[in-house]
């Protein structure tokens, strides 16, 4: 028995999957799989996958009705981790830029997503997936595409930390009834319905940070590719 991901051979058996099939694990990458599953998923089984992922059905659903669920963990892990925004003249941009809770395996396990949308487009411009602190604005902030961070004016709410990170020139923290931060904030509420696992109170959460981040890209993706479209 060989991973499919690193090629060990450090296998060990860990239970099995809905259908009653062996599952495995690489002791060496972490990797769980079940032996040859992958390879007889059909194209048409594929497609219909990629579009349920994008509707309000946890993994564990999609998985009893097409009787697959290897396939979503490799496709979220495959998901690119970086956005192609349209191409901007350097005039004035603005973008809103807020974050919202969620959570890993348990609801101690905080995983903060940080996103920031560009008003003139409604593009997200970019997403980060960490603490609620300097650390998650930085990393927003770094992560945005460099004609944002030359260029744009960033809306936000009076967090602590986007005044520690954002350029006092780019920066302007408003009230929610300035109705400056509307867009975002409705974006937010998109997510919640649109992705089981960012539900409240949910039991469909995320058991590993890996396919909790590729959820999140996946759906951003879609999201902004269904913009270009109506364009």
């Amino acid at each position: 028995m060989i991973c499919p991901n690193c090629h060990s051979s450090y296998i060990i058996k860990n239970g099995s999957i809905h259908n009653g099939k062996q599952k495995f694990f690489c002791k060496n990458c972490g990797r769980q799989f079940v032996k040859n599953h992958e390879n007889r998923i059909s194209q048409e089984t594929k497609d219909l996958i990629d579009k349920l992922l994008l509707k309000k059905i946890p993994i564990a659903g999609i998985a009893r009705v097409t009787g697959v669920q290897e396939y979503v963990n490799q496709k979220y892990k495959e998901v690119p981790r970086r956005i192609n925004v349209a191409k901007k003249s350097k005039e004035r941009i603005t973008i809103q830029c807020d974050e919202m809770w969620s959570f890993v395996g348990k609801k101690k396990n905080k995983q903060w997503i940080w996103l920031a949308i560009d008003i003139k487009t409604n593009e997200i411009v970019w997403v980060f997936v960490g603490e609620r602190n300097k650390t998650g604005a930085q990393g927003l902030w770094n992560s945005l595409p460099p004609v944002y961070r030359q260029c744009a004016i960033c809306y936000t709410d009076f967090w602590k930390a986007y005044e520690a990170v954002f350029p006092s020139n780019r920066h302007r923290a408003v009230d929610k009834d300035s109705g400056k931060t509307n867009g975002i904030e409705r974006l937010n509420g998109t997510l919640r319905q649109r992705i089981s696992r960012l539900v409240r109170k949910t039991l469909s959460f995320s058991k590993k940070l890996e396919n909790h981040i590729g959820t999140i890209w996946y759906f951003i993706h879609h999201y902004n590719a269904t913009l270009l479209v109506a364009a």
